[in-house]
């Protein structure tokens, strides 16, 4: 079986050339598959392997005080998903180009975990009875896959294109709270530190993301599959593959 990992951290580095090298070395080791995005503002891995390998790895991660508290996310297949492991050094782990919308010139944006949103949706508000709007930060190819049920989804190919689409709908969001999301929670961190600091006092960024809110509470609220960028194409709410090549099935 193999283990498949997605995990981000916004932290400053200034020695991004240097640690995107030892980390595909450490990965490579390993024999890990998968991609390594490193920048100024932090990394973004998704890496697959055996079991060993992978917890071999975030170990020695971990001992870096940097990364010490960074959330991974897990879910197995037969597969592997990833063709090769690749390295990136680039301006952001996360293009958006907004001076408004960058981690670490600000706060973090307040945040729901799984479980809260899980009782809101519940019971169709949130604790002090405003309605929830739930707004998919992904582009059409991923929402088409699956998204919240009810949820806002915009017309946008690329995350930097969420600003202008998100704009005819401002005035009809402010009474709600609105909760923004994506697969693993990096592109709603972002854009909920950006609709916070654009005047927007009512949002919240998903804990984890889609993939977060699957691993701790399954799939209560959520219609259809989560969109990956592998070869898995998307995961259900169990993160089962929606493609498993090795099995020979497509479920």
């Amino acid at each position: 079986m193999i283990v498949n990992t997605a995990a981000y951290l916004f932290v400053p580095l200034d020695d991004a050339e240097a640690l995107a090298g030892s980390l595909f070395e450490r990965a490579q080791a390993q024999v890990l598959r998968g991609t390594l995005l490193v920048a100024g503002e932090g990394i973004n891995l998704f890496l697959a392997g055996a079991r060993e390998g992978i917890d071999t790895f975030y170990a020695a991660l971990k001992e870096d005080a940097r990364f010490a508290d960074m959330r991974i996310k897990y879910s197995y297949s037969r597969m592997q998903p990833f063709a090769r492991l690749k390295v990136k050094v680039k301006p952001e782990i996360i293009s958006f180009r907004r001076d408004d919308g960058q981690p670490l010139d600000y706060p973090r944006a307040p945040s729901v975990s799984p479980a809260t949103l899980q009782r809101w949706l519940r019971q169709g508000h949130d604790d002090v009875g405003k309605r929830v709007v739930m707004l998919d930060t992904r582009n059409v190819q991923e929402f088409e896959h699956g998204t919240f049920a009810g949820a806002l989804t915009l017309p946008i190919a690329k995350f930097t294109e969420l600003p202008a689409a998100l704009e005819p709908h401002r005035e009809a969001l402010a009474d709600a709270t609105v909760v923004s999301f994506c697969t693993g929670g990096i592109r709603c961190e972002k854009a909920a530190l950006w609709m916070q600091n654009d005047g927007m006092d009512n949002v919240l960024q998903l804990e984890g993301g889609i993939l977060g809110y699957f691993e701790e509470v399954g799939g209560e609220g959520y219609d259809g599959r989560c969109f990956v960028f592998d070869e898995r194409v998307a995961l259900d709410p169990q993160l089962q593959p929606l493609v498993d090549q090795e099995a020979g099935q497509v479920a």
